[in-house]
């Protein structure tokens, strides 16, 4: 048989797109796992909190879904952009925080929030455009940049300013090909949640820049301190604003899959810009979110009961607490901030205080090797040297891995 040159080859950008992937890193982490150590494995390296009981979905959400579901009457496709009766109740929904009132027309409803981050990056793509990304931040916006050949301009989070965007170096990053800025509020990955006047300094910062801000809010409301959760889309006045959201976080259900795009732009930027229409072309490429969950939602919205997300808050605040209490007990752990929402913090590891560790990954794969604890190594949230700590688990099992941890870093003490 002749041998034919083959002409087909891998996609060059999905290699090093994948390198800013935490389902990657922590596959790596687990490879470490002891199958001898007959202990638990403890979870604190991903914010899944579904998977504990303590963290169950409210009632009146499954009851929405399981109706829907039984009703046979949402097993089609749904419109793209979504259900009209979901995006009317998120419009209702979110314009409860906000000085001006949505309608249905300014929402999308995605397939979870991470579907919604590449709807809106792929609607940005334009031949050298660049996207300015926070450090630390989550690495799916970078890894989705670069499948979409957008540039990645990084600016820092100021860890002193309980981790205020650095608006100062900033603008110094932003050029004519800029478009667009990322902010993450409640803070994935650093617990810190911006105040009132620090999102309208982000706004009037976007606004000289003639670039429009992507507010992702997937850990909106989600808040146990001292500042109270403000949405970025209350500053649409000053610059557009598209914020992603989902529901996976705040009603612990990540499994379903439902997220969205709002637009905060009374000025009709977005419009002119073509960027509504451009989104709307990706969301007639892209699948859609599962019906009957679609249809679930307006009951979830209005139905939900204070006391589910009452008690979700203080538990979260009791394992915030205990999460930063028992770290600040571990000396080779410095820089640390007591989390103010989401479902982390970030720590820097002091390396000097430690015998062969080397960096963060060998940190945390000694660590699972050892311990049966996992964390995320802060390397693919560009923050290299750092881990970040989930503590939204049971609390038994927190009190459990901090002590397993604290053992661990006493055990390769340079001084021990």
């Amino acid at each position: 048989m002749e041998t034919k040159q083959w002409k087909f080859k891998a996609n060059r950008v999905i290699k090093p797109a994948s390198a800013f992937s935490i389902a990657r890193v922590i596959a790596d982490v687990k490879a470490n796992l002891n199958e001898s150590d007959e202990r638990p494995v403890i979870p604190l390296s991903i914010g899944d909190p579904s998977v504990f009981p303590c963290f169950r979905t409210d009632q009146v959400a499954e009851d929405a879904v399981v109706e829907a579901f039984t009703s046979a009457q949402f097993n089609g496709h749904a419109p793209k952009g979504g259900l009209l009766q979901a995006r009317r109740s998120l419009a209702d929904h979110l314009s409860s925080n906000l000085p001006y009132k949505l309608s249905p027309d300014d929402v999308y409803v995605t397939a979870g929030a991470k579907q919604a981050i590449e709807v809106v990056l792929s609607s940005l793509r334009l031949p050298g455009a660049n996207i300015l990304l926070p450090k630390p931040g989550y690495p799916a916006y970078e890894a989705l940049s670069v499948i979409h050949h957008l540039e990645v301009r990084h600016f820092d989070l100021l860890q002193e300013k309980d981790w205020e965007v650095d608006l100062n170096g900033l603008q110094t990053l932003a050029d004519d090909k800029t478009v667009a800025m990322v902010i993450i509020n409640p803070g994935n990955p650093c617990g810190n949640v911006y105040t009132h006047d620090h999102l309208k300094k982000i706004a009037e910062t976007a606004r000289r820049l003639g670039i429009l801000v992507i507010a992702d809010e997937a850990y909106g409301h989600l808040t146990f301190g001292s500042n109270l959760f403000v949405p970025m889309g209350q500053f649409g006045n000053i610059a557009p604003v598209l914020t992603l959201g989902s529901l996976s976080k705040r009603w612990m259900v990540p499994g379903w899959r439902l997220g969205w795009i709002a637009k905060s732009d009374p000025d009709g930027i977005l419009e002119e810009q073509g960027i509504v229409e451009s989104i709307k072309r990706s969301l007639m490429i892209n699948t859609e979110a599962a019906t009957f969950v679609q249809a679930a939602l307006p009951h979830i919205l209005e139905k939900t009961t204070d006391d589910f997300f009452v008690k979700t808050i203080n538990i979260l605040r009791k394992d915030a607490d205990a999460c930063y209490e028992g770290l600040k007990e571990i000396p080779c752990f410095t820089c640390l901030q007591k989390p103010q929402g989401s479902l982390f913090l970030m720590v820097k590891l002091d390396l000097s205080q430690l015998q062969d560790i080397k960096d963060d990954m060998d940190f945390c794969s000694e660590l699972a090797k050892e311990e049966s604890v996992v964390l995320l190594p802060g390397f693919v949230l560009r923050m290299e040297n750092w881990v970040r700590v989930t503590f939204a688990i049971e609390p038994s099992l927190l009190e459990d891995g901090l002590e397993r941890i604290k053992a661990f870093c006493l055990r390769h003490a340079s001084n021990f």
